[in-house]
């Protein structure tokens, strides 16, 4: 059911700064900032040669980065990101076997322009996971 890692998310207090940090400092490709009131973030992508890294920064008071990063001020690891077929049918196939998607169940559009699921992390191993079909 799994593809490639797509994506691994950092949530950031200051997304001008980590920019910087991967642009100047690491020498990486990054994209300009993307804003996502849907998903309540503003994200920008590190590209490198077999993934990417999100930077995520929140984007209003509701935003669930907000949320993380008062547990978390620096920042940190937020969630990792992997390829499906069918969206529709790993969803499926995971509420089957007992795991838990994250808001109605339905795909929204993520960043790339592609529907997106997230899982919750107290069913794989500590770790938010989002799903993006490919």
């Amino acid at each position: 059911m799994l593809g490639r890692v797509n994506h691994i998310a950092i949530a950031v207090p200051d997304l001008a700064a980590a920019t910087a940090t991967y642009r100047d400092t690491l020498g990486a490709t990054v994209s300009a900032p993307q804003v996502l009131p849907e998903h309540g973030v503003t994200v920008v992508f590190v590209e490198l040669p077999n993934t990417k890294v999100e930077l995520l920064e929140p984007l209003g008071e509701g935003s669930p980065i907000a949320a993380f990063l008062e547990k978390a001020p620096a920042g940190g690891m937020h969630h990792i990101c992997y390829e499906v077929g069918d969206i529709l049918a790993a969803r499926d196939r995971l509420v089957a076997s007992g795991a838990r998607v994250l808001g109605d169940g339905t795909p929204k559009t993520g960043a790339h322009g592609k529907p997106v699921l997230f899982l919750h992390p107290k069913d794989f191993l500590g770790t938010l996971v989002e799903l993006e079909e490919v």
